[in-house]
């Protein structure tokens, strides 16, 4: 029998135990918790052939800057200060109109004239102007149109700055104080962030819902988000530049205690971790191991299963004798 048959042989062999093990062995989500049955386990032990066979892939223990964060829910509003309605004080017909429905106007600028119904010769007029700086997003009024005083004829409003109403529970009121920093995410920008910042928490508690109304300040001036629009709220609870870091796909977690699978050459070993704060990618270690460490992030469920065998160890090749 040649080497490359024994070797061949033995990855073949690897292979069936792994299914055996893989359709007895319940499905974990990374992070969350196991069951592992008792009794003390050695490494797995791969050669360079079934680490490829097996599509291992490891992550390196590195810093990187990671933020705690608590996540809210909220929608956009504009400011009560930064719209403003746009009307008249004297009966007539409008005989002209300057602006249409998403101009950008400023302070002072003329947006219609109405010709009044008093005698005159001509008959005396007045020009409609803007109240604020703003985009015209109501426009109630026609050429030609009969107004009354009081009559909108139309709404402006500013977005270079927004207001998002989030909910907090009521659990969480203590972690969360006037000028943190939010980032903001929206479904219709998913690759952009938006710095914002907690302007009032507001001093009464929803009875039903347990949660009190936060509001924010957003920035908008490339007007990209627009009111009524859902997003997430993301409040900076602290912030760490030099937080050692890994994959979340690198944890597993078992009796309310998390662990990794690190790499030292060959050998795959469950070390068990302290983490710290968490996002949507990464999760900070604060004890188990040191940067330049490796843990898999691919391959973890066949490590795993792996291991709850016991341990895989390769067996020494041996030479031909002719």
């Amino acid at each position: 029998m040649t080497v490359i048959f024994r070797q061949r042989v033995r990855t073949i062999a690897l292979a069936g135990i792994l299914l055996v093990l893989f359709f007895s062995t319940p499905s974990f989500p990374h992070g969350e918790e196991i069951e592992v049955s008792e009794g003390a386990k050695g490494p797995v032990h791969l050669t360079p052939e079934q680490t490829k066979m097996l599509a291992i892939k490891v992550a390196e223990v590195a810093p990187r800057s990671m933020s705690n964060l608590l996540a809210l829910n909220g929608q956009i509003q504009l400011l009560p200060d930064a719209q403003a309605d746009v009307s008249v004080r004297i009966s007539g017909s409008v005989t002209a109109i300057d602006v249409n429905l998403g101009d950008a106007v400023q302070v002072g600028q003329q947006l219609a004239v109405v010709q009044s119904r008093l005698i005159g010769n001509p008959p005396p007029s007045i020009a409609v102007k803007a109240s604020i700086a703003g985009i015209i997003d109501a426009r109630n009024v026609n050429l030609g149109q009969a107004v009354e005083p009081n009559t909108v004829l139309f709404h402006i409003s500013n977005r270079d700055k927004l207001l998002v109403i989030a909910q907090v529970y009521e659990e969480d009121l203590g972690k969360i104080k006037v000028g943190q920093a939010v980032n903001i995410h929206a479904l219709s920008y998913p690759k952009e962030v938006f710095p914002g910042k907690i302007i009032l928490i507001e001093p009464s508690l929803d009875p039903l819902t347990r949660t009190v109304n936060v509001r924010i300040s957003l920035d908008n001036k490339a007007n990209l988000l627009k009111p009524g629009m859902f997003v997430r709220a993301n409040v900076i609870l602290s912030h760490n530049d030099t937080a050692l870091a890994i994959p979340n796909a690198a944890l597993l977690q078992t009796n309310g205690e998390q662990f990794v699978f690190a790499r030292n050459g060959n050998e795959y070993e469950r070390v068990f971790v302290s983490t710290g704060m968490s996002d949507d990618e990464y999760t900070e270690i604060i004890d188990g191991l040191v940067p330049g460490d490796e843990v898999v992030t691919q391959g973890l469920r066949q490590i795993y299963t792996l291991w709850l065998s016991g341990g895989s160890k390769p067996q020494p090749v041996k030479k031909e004798t002719h």
